[in-house]
């Protein structure tokens, strides 16, 4: 990656944080820890302390709720393709101490497809979510399904409005491994306690999947050589590869 895409990226990130009290080395290895490890903006406080780092919780929370969204779309514009016989399914997630729904797909060797957190569970939130994931990865040949009488209009509006030939079945079988995926983002998202209002969480959840798909390896290298580490792809990024541990 040569030296101008590396800079300006980076002046993205420092544009969206405006004012950087910290070094951004600082600000994005205590985000990854947030969205890689189950643990709190507050155990990422006393973590930096103990690293001579004094840093507020609440500043933590700022800069994921920034940078989160900035690192997830460059992730998406260098993921790797996905297969496409689809596993599609929602979980849950609390907002504002109310239940919402995350709509997540796997392909059938567990790679994200992709995911979408709405506020509702309907035939509106499932074509969005389907939209979506079609935009990023082309018309599957097949998708499977839950019972769920939404997802099923939706693909069948989606077949109506393309007349692509996708074969939708419904198997609580065939979907157990987008179901076992589930507590990969669960395990993260359980020590947050919920979350304080939509904004946050959406940003916060596109950081914890993103993560996740680094995590499982979707990243495609910016280059031949030895593969990178988790961090390593996590801070490969924003190409700016001073990034190490504090």
């Amino acid at each position: 990656m040569d030296d101008f895409r590396k800079s300006l990226i980076k002046s993205t990130l420092c544009k969206v944080l405006k004012r950087l009290h910290y070094p951004l080395e600082v600000m994005m290895l205590c985000v990854r820890w947030y969205v890689a490890y189950p643990l709190s903006f507050r155990h990422i406080e006393e973590i930096m302390q103990e690293r001579g780092v004094v840093v507020d919780h609440a500043t933590v929370h700022r800069w994921a709720v920034k940078m989160l969204p900035v690192l997830a779309k460059i992730f998406r514009s260098r993921k790797r393709s996905v297969g496409r016989s689809w596993r599609m399914d929602e979980t849950y997630i609390k907002v504002k101490g109310q239940w919402k729904y995350l709509y997540r797909a796997v392909d059938r060797e567990g790679q994200t497809i992709d995911f979408l957190l709405t506020a509702k569970r309907d035939l509106a939130a499932a074509r969005r979510f389907f939209e979506r994931a079609i935009g990023q990865h082309d018309l599957p040949d097949s998708i499977t399904i839950d019972k769920s009488g939404a997802n099923t209009a939706a693909i069948l509006s989606i077949i109506a409005d393309t007349g692509a030939d996708i074969q939708m079945r419904q198997s609580k079988y065939l979907n157990n491994i987008v179901e076992q995926d589930h507590r990969a983002i669960k395990r993260i998202t359980r020590p947050m306690m919920g979350f304080k209002n939509f904004h946050c969480a959406q940003a916060i959840i596109a950081g914890i999947e993103t993560m996740h798909m680094i995590q499982k390896r979707q990243m495609i290298p910016a280059s031949k050589g030895q593969p990178l580490s988790k961090a390593e792809q996590f801070y490969k990024r924003e190409q700016d590869t001073s990034l190490h541990s504090v």
